[in-house]
Formats: structure tokens, sequence, C-alpha cells
């Protein structure tokens, strides 16, 4: 004998050869027979041997071909095909079971290793069970509304059955019940809208329930039959889960008769392979439904239940196709403007659209920001530590949180049940909504805790209810439940959030690179700037001494020039390094120097703007022409003026024409000074333009060309000479060597290429430019190369080459200190040197480089 049946294999013709045994315990109008899967009799009801005739003790060993023709066993081997073990019954309905011409209805199932043949006697039916199914069903799909149906529902089946009350009853997920439908006859006492305990319908009930999708009482008093004999062949209890004539728990039955029942019937709302609510048909009297009635009902419940699980999927779908609009508008702000932690909160209103909620609040690094009805910060703490407790992945959820949290207790007036969604591990943050505690008054059927215990003959036992009068409570601590819906907004948002702070961490971190990257380079150019300034500064106040008579004179003389340095600066960082006027700077220049004597300065010609990288050196170019003209021009009398025009020539260059007039007759200067360098080699040799003096009697004259890529005006006089300045005693190594500097920096070129000359240099190239320092390596003879690293836009790296071809020793300059980092072809061991420098730096450096060429 095997564990499963081989249905396929039936075969009744060996059922001669084995005994029949009686069942019992079950309900009087039944009869049951069961048979072994090897096809041997095992069971048959007393009841049944009064059927045929016989005393219930004579049918005890007799073949189950005596009691049932051929043509009974023939049809219930047919309806066997299609069963397997545990999985319902078939039915055949108004069959002549033992040949009399007494007609039965059948129910056949498999039990283990047992066949069940259940039977009752046939009662015709004089509706169509087909018609009757689809009558029904056609007036719930007329149903708009889930309550119309389950009212419509429970009316049809009380029409149909004629008991006299039927409910619709459902289940809680804590396995309580509430009658959520219901059809009475007049002047019975409404059981609508109360609900049940779960132990009113134990747990092991409620997956019979399942199993077995519908339940006949015919007499709540009705006598039963004991099983005989109790185990079968095989040693185990015959398993009856899926008998349709079996008696019930006699606890149910007292619960019942408590309830003054006479008759009941169920039929199970099994949705998704649960038990979500059921009909419960009660009648104060004795009454038996038909097997067909009853497989027709049951196949009514069924499809009931599509209908509802349809409607609710339908409303579900409806619900979360809104919540899904919502959320893909709150996700498109978020991703819009990427949101650190903190600034959660500010999204608070489109997040309780999303899911209602009396506050809101973002626990991140531990600290809350909260909007709405929240615990105070104070409890955040302890309640952030106990959601640690919780799946770091997952949303958690509950409607009562001191249920699970005692320390809730104390503020369960503000907050009953929440919400957390998890935004990160570690450390743990989180969003939490809150829902306020909602005060409920709930009607029981009777108090729920009322319960007896008993002896009987096994022991103790709890007892039935015996009440069944409406019973309040009222519900404190809980809030209003989160739907299934809010839970899957709540687990759409909380991977929506991961994602955006992914990418807020991600920006933040490419920003902080950014930032950094741009610090370092800051920290450069400033140094490099710095370096060039002071170098400047140096340079200037080391050629200006040569103008000076007095110490007096000297200050005055370095301090107008470095102020024209920092007017300038003024109004270019003013302007966030824009170009600025070309008249604005010219005015400047002279109501800083002349003051009252600014008014006689004419200044004519078309708008222009002079870039802002070209600015200090115009107007330092300004500066030595307005002093030049204070001391000796036009503007040392009381009766000179100077004319300054610009124009715009045919190349789209500057051409500034400087004229003074009216002053004391002016003679060209003896010998060339710092002032006169400035003028005449600041335009040509940092910008690229030209510059003309013209001593006349009458006054000087000049023109400065400033090219198109800087559109600029200067002009200059030149001042005496200064007495040059103290030599450097010339180095043995170098003296008599020839030279190329490379310097962008007319001012800084002058004064190294004075330091070279002091140190025994014989002759000095100097290039502002790349090309112009190409030209001359590859042109003239060289020596020795001081190289500055910066040359604008461009670098002196590319003579790195033709000097290495050359043999040439080079130094670097650099205004960037340790940041230099020399490219790979660059000479072993080639030195550089950080501005400012001086003349024993520059010696010393160039003496060094050309030694070592020299061994």
């Amino acid at each position: 004998m095997t564990d499963e049946p081989d249905i396929n294999a039936v075969d009744l013709s060996n059922c001669d050869r084995e005994p029949i045994h009686l069942l019992g315990r079950i309900q009087p109008f039944g009869y049951l027979v069961a048979v072994s899967m090897d096809w041997m009799v095992q069971h048959v009801s007393a009841n049944l041997g009064e059927i045929v005739g016989r005393a219930a003790e004579d049918c005890l060993g007799l073949p189950l071909q005596e009691i049932l023709p051929g043509s009974s066993i023939h049809a219930i081997r047919d309806r066997l095909q299609g069963l397997a073990p545990g999985e319902g019954s078939e039915r055949i309905f108004g069959i002549d079971l033992f040949g009399h011409g007494q007609r039965f209805d059948l129910a056949v199932s498999i039990s283990g290793h047992s066949i069940v043949i259940e039977a009752e006697p046939f009662v015709p039916s004089p509706i169509n069970s087909g018609t009757l199914v689809k009558t029904m069903i056609g007036r719930i799909e007329r149903c708009s509304t889930l309550g119309a149906l389950y009212n419509e529902a429970v009316r049809q089946l009380r029409a149909v059955t004629g008991f006299d009350r039927v409910m619709l009853y459902r289940f809680a997920p804590d396995g309580s019940g509430n009658v959520i439908g219901e059809s009475a006859r007049s002047g019975l006492e409404p059981f609508l809208g109360l609900n049940y305990p779960a132990t009113d319908i134990p747990a092991q009930a409620r997956r019979l329930y399942v199993k077995n999708r519908s339940r006949i009482i015919a007499d709540v008093n009705g006598d039963t039959i004991p099983v005989v004999p109790g185990i079968d062949p095989h040693g185990e209890v015959l398993d009856l889960s899926l008998s349709v004539t079996r008696a019930v728990s006699p606890i149910h039955i007292e619960y019942l008769s408590n309830m003054g029942v006479g008759a009941s019937f169920s039929i199970s709302i099994v949705i998704g392979g649960e038990l979500w609510g059921l009909f419960a048909l009660h009648h104060y009297a004795p009454r038996r439904l038909s097997m067909e009635l009853r497989s027709t009902l049951e196949l009514f419940g069924q499809i009931v239940a599509l209908v509802i699980e349809g409607r609710r999927a339908k409303e579900m779908r409806e619900v979360e196709e809104a919540a899904r609009e919502l959320h893909d508008k709150v996700v498109g702000r978020l991703v819009s403007t990427s949101p650190s932690p903190d600034e959660l909160v500010d999204f608070a209103g489109d997040f309780r659209e999303m899911i209602p909620s009396d506050g809101f609040a973002v626990w991140s690094e531990g600290h809350v920001r909260s909007v709405g009805t929240c615990p105070f910060a104070d409890d955040m703490p302890g309640l952030a530590r106990f959601l640690n407790r919780a799946a770091a992945s997952r949303v958690y959820a509950t409607d009562e949180i001191s249920a699970v949290y005692p320390k809730a207790d104390e503020f369960a007036h503000r907050a009953a049940g929440l919400l957390a969604i998890p935004i990160s591990r570690t450390p743990r943050d989180y969003l939490i909504f809150f829902r306020r505690e909602l005060v409920e008054t709930v009607t029981w059927a009777g108090d729920p805790s009322q319960k007896e215990t008993t002896f009987g003959p096994n022991g103790p036992r709890l007892t039935p209810r015996k009440s069944f009068e409406a019973w309040q409570e009222t519900v404190r601590g809980r809030s209003a439940p989160w739907t299934a819906s809010e839970r899957k907004s709540a687990e759409a948002l909380r991977v929506a959030i991961m994602e955006v702070l992914l990418r807020f961490n991600e920006e933040s971190q490419r920003l902080r690179d950014v930032a950094s990257q741009r610090q370092e380079l800051l920290i450069a150019e400033l140094n490099h700037r710095v370096r060039n300034i002071l170098a400047l500064i140096r340079a200037v106040v080391l050629q200006s001494r040569g103008s000076a008579s007095s110490i007096g004179d000297f200050a005055t003389i370095i301090g107008g020039r470095i102020q024209a340095l920092a007017r300038a600066h003024d109004q270019i960082t003013d302007s966030a390094f824009a170009a600025r006027s070309l008249e604005d700077l010219v005015r400047t220049e002279a109501q800083a120097y002349v003051g009252e004597k600014a008014g006689r300065f004419m200044l004519t010609g078309p708008p222009i703007l002079v870039n802002a990288e070209a600015f200090s050196t115009i107007a330092l170019v300004v500066h030595e022409m307005v002093t030049n003209s204070a001391k000796y021009g036009a503007l040392s009398d009381s009766l000179g003026v100077v004319n300054v025009d610009w124009r715009i020539d045919d190349n789209a260059c500057c051409t500034i024409d400087w004229r003074e007039s009216g002053g004391p007759p002016v003679q060209a200067p003896s010998r060339r000074g710092f002032g006169s360098a400035i003028i005449e080699r600041s335009i040509p040799h940092e910008l690229g333009g030209e510059a003309t003096l013209s001593w006349r009697l009458t006054g000087l004259e000049a023109r400065f060309v400033l090219p198109s890529n800087v559109v600029s005006l200067g002009t200059s006089n030149a001042a005496p000479s200064p007495p040059p300045a103290p030599k450097v005693p010339p180095t043995e190594a170098i003296a008599g060597l020839t030279a190329l500097l490379v310097e962008d920096n007319m001012i800084m070129a002058l004064d190294a290429e004075q330091f070279l000359l002091d140190g025994g240099i014989a002759r000095v190239f100097t290039a502002m430019s790349l090309s112009d320092a190409m030209r001359i390596v590859m042109e003239e003879h060289i020596d020795v190369a001081m190289l500055d690293v910066n040359l604008g836009n461009e670098t002196s790296f590319p003579l790195i080459e033709p000097l290495n071809q050359k043999g040439v020793p080079y130094v670097f300059a650099t205004g960037y200190g340790e940041t230099l980092t020399l490219p790979d072809e660059a000479a072993p061991g080639t030195p550089s040197i950080k501005k400012p420098y001086s003349a024993a730096t520059v010696m010393e450096m160039l003496a060094r480089v050309a030694k070592r060429t020299g061994d």
C-alpha cells in the first residue's frame, strides 16, 4: 500500500474481499462509507444498514459489492478520476445508490489511505442550480460599492435558504471579527456592527474553514453517531476534515445553544488562500438544506470571494495610481533639489500628502527636526534606539507604539502610532510619520473576557460565552491603522530617498573634491601673485631710489607708485575683475596726484574699456605721466593744460595722444631713469603695443598704441634718471657670459636684467613671450638662461628641448613656490628660484649651473 493513492488505477472489482466497518460521529441524516485505497471496504455508518434493510451490526464484514450495485460503484469511480488527497470532494446528485429506487446525493473525497463516500437522501430542487447562481451573481455584480455588495449577498442567501438570520462576518488580522453585513427576519436583535473576539472561532477552526468551504448543522440538538471502530486497519484515525456530514465540536454546539440557534450553515470566503470572512446563517429551529443547494451556495461563496477580491484590487489600484502620481511629483522635486537629510523636513507637506499623518519628523545624526504633532525632542533618542532594533532596510509601522515600546505611554496622547522609513544604515537615520491617539468605542457581542472553567470527564476546560448582549469597550493608546497602500507608498519613498541621498552624497563628494582642487589652485595662484607683487614692489623700491634727492622725496615717489598700483587694483576688483573705463582710470590718477589741478586735464574720445589684465600696467604708466607733468611739465605751473585724446584706428587698435601745452619749456632728459623706462617699455613689453615720446619746447607729446586684444590707454614723460644701483661683485663662473632672460613682467624683467649685468654678465637678451624667447635661442649665442615659468597663458617649458640641444644651462623662476613640478625633459638637478628673488640668489644659481656645465 502506497502513501499516495493512484487514482487512475481505481478498481472496485476486489471490493468483495474486504469487510465493512462502522463509522460514527456523523449527523443522523447522513450516511458514510470509508473504503481503503486498495479498494477494501473499511467503514459504514450504522444508519446505512437501515437503508439496505439490515441491522447495523449485520453490515460488518460484508463486501461493498453486496451493499452498492455496480452502477453506483462505476459512478463513484468516475468522480474519483479528478480528485487528489485533501482537495475537496466531488458530488453526485440524485443517484439510485442501492438500486431500490431511492435516490441519494453523494459526496466523494480522499482522506489519507481511504476514500470517503457520504450519502444523503435526495431532495428535489424546483430551481436549476446553474440558473440560481447566475441570477444571484448578476444581482451582486450590479452593486456599485462593496458595502452594497455585502448587503445584497446576505439578502439573497436568506431569500434562497429561508434561514432566520444571515450575516457576513469579516476577520481582522488579530483573528477577531466584525459583522459587516446582515439580513434578519423582523423581531430579531440586529448583530450588524458587533465585534467578536478571536477566541470565538479558534485558529484551528479557521484553518478548517479554509479547507472545507461549507458546513451544515441541521439540528444543534440532534444526536451524533460515534465512529466504530476508532481507527482504520493502518492504526490511524480517519480524517474527516472534508466530510460534509460530520458532526462538529461539542463546544461549538454549546456556543450555538447559548445563542439560541437551532441550525446553522456557513460558507467560507477565501481570498488569496487566506480566510477573509464567512457567511454565517442561523435558524432558530432545526433546518436542513439539500447537498445540491449547499453545493450551489458554496459555489456562490467562491464567486463572491472573487468579486470582492476584484473590487478590492481595483480600489487598491486606484489608490496606488494616485499615490504613484503624487510620489512621482514629490520625487521629481527631490531630484531637482538634491536635499541633505536635514533638509528633508522641508518636504514634510509633500510627504504627509502621500502618507497622511498628524506629525512628521526627520531624525538625522542624533538630531530631530519635526513638523506637526510629534513626541517631544527629549523622547526621540530613546525612540530612535528602539527603531534601531528593526530591520535596517524595511519600513516599520505600528498603530500602537506602547505595545512594543512601553515608554511610549508617556507621549501616547501626542503620538500613538508611527511609520518609520530608514534612510541610512550607519548612523541610522529615519523619516518618521506620527498619528495621534484615536479613542474608539468598540461594541462586542458580549463581554469577550467572559469565560468560565468547568470540569468534565477530561478535566478542566473553558466554556463558551453565555451572554451575547452588546458590550462596549473604550480602546485607547492606538491610532488609525496604516493601510497596505500607505506602507507601499512608504517603501517606494524609502527607495527614492535612498537614491536621492546617494546622489546628494556623490554630488557633495564631487563638490568637495572640486572645492579642494580649487582651494589648492587658489593657494598656489595666491602664492604666485604674492611673490610677484613682492618682487614688483622690491623692483619699484630699488629702481626709484635714484629719482629722489632725499629720504622724504624717496618715500613720496615710492608711495605714489604703490598707490597707483593699489588704485588700479581697487578699480578692477570693484567690478569683479571686469574691464574698466579708460577715462575713469586717467581721471582717478589725475585727482589722486594733482588734486585741484585735475580740471586742467582735457579728455576726449569714444568710450573705451581697458581689460582687467592690463589695468595695472596702464595705471602705472598714467601715474608716471601725471607725476612727470606735475614736476616738470604743463602741470608744474598755474597755466598749463594736458590734452588726452584717443580713438580706434583701422586695425581696431586704440591710439592715445598725450599733449601738454601752456607750461614751462620742456627738454629731453639727459639720463633715462626708472620712470622713463616704465613709460617707454611697459606697453610694448607687457601688452604688445607701441609707445612714442616727443620732447618739444611747448610741452611733452606722446603716442601710445594699444593692441585690439587690450584696448587700453597710457602715456608718460621721463623723469631724471636715477643713479645706478650698487653692483653685486661679479661671479667668476658667469663673468663675460651671454644670458637669456625670459620674464613677462616688465618691471621684474628690468630688475633681473640689472642683477645679471651687475653680476658680471656681458650681455642680456630679454624676452617677454615664448615666441620671442624661442627666436633668441635659435638666432643668438646663449651661455645661460633664466626662465620665468608662467608667461601669461603659456609657460616656458617648451624652451627646455632647444636649450638642452644647445647645451645651455638654465634656472627657472616661479611665484608658485613649492608647487612647481618640472617636466621630465628638464635637466637633472635644474634649480628653481622663488619670487621675490635677490641678486645674490640669482647669481648663485646661475653660477652653479654654469659651473656644472663647464665641468
